[in-house]
């Protein structure tokens, strides 16, 4: 059987493939070095002197910063992989609800704003598991799910700021809640975007796997 001609617009896809196949890319550098620095993060927390909260709150708000960096880097080099794609929402995560349980351990962050935190992103967690079981497609993160991330990794490093020995605590502490409120009212929101995404997503896994399953000789 003759294979296709190849054109330039499937040696273009071709290329896309092979790329979004690859490991080592700068954005996934970026992603890798905002986890491995997550236990210095806690370290600096556990520390007896709230002086070194300001440089917990330095870091945390770095490496929250990063989840913007490493987005921008894979769009613009155009280094957008499938690794990337499940790493990054992975440390998304690792980030915040360590950030969160552990500014709650310390009495640096309110409880009912810690629980509500953490209730959203292990919903999250189990909606995830649930739908690779039932074998729905992967689902990119929405704006407004990186919008709410986003307010907690503001709001988290200003309480921390706001319970350590800097002489503007008190306007971080206020910063902090403004923050807070923004982030939980959008991450709780963004829930309501993922439901016809995972219903899409559902769908389509499964008639791909389907399909796969039908030109697959006996």
């Amino acid at each position: 059987m003759t294979p296709p001609p190849v054109t330039p617009e499937s040696a273009s896809r071709r290329r896309r493939r092979v790329g979004e196949d690859r490991i080592l890319s700068l954005p996934n550098v970026v992603t890798t070095a905002r986890l491995v620095l997550v236990p210095v993060f806690v370290w600096l927390l556990i520390q007896p002197h709230h002086r070194d909260w300001f440089a917990a709150a330095i870091l945390l708000a770095a490496l929250g910063s990063t989840d913007w960096l490493d987005g921008q880097l894979a769009r613009r080099l155009d280094q957008v992989t499938n690794l990337g794609r499940i790493l990054d929402p992975t440390a998304d995560r690792v980030l915040l609800a360590t950030a969160t349980i552990s500014i709650l351990a310390v009495g640096a962050v309110p409880v009912p704003v810690a629980i509500i935190a953490v209730a959203r992103e292990g919903l999250v967690a189990i909606a995830a598991v649930g739908l690779a079981l039932a074998g729905a497609r992967r689902i990119d993160v929405t704006l407004i799910g990186k919008a709410g991330t986003f307010g907690l990794m503001v709001a988290f490093p200003l309480f921390l700021a706001g319970h350590s020995t800097v002489s503007w605590h008190h306007t971080a502490l206020v910063l902090a809640w403004v923050a807070a409120v923004s982030g939980l009212v959008l991450g709780w929101a963004s829930l309501i975007v993922y439901v016809p995404l995972a219903r899409a997503a559902l769908v389509e896994g499964r008639a791909t796997s389907d399909g796969e399953t039908r030109s697959t000789p006996p």
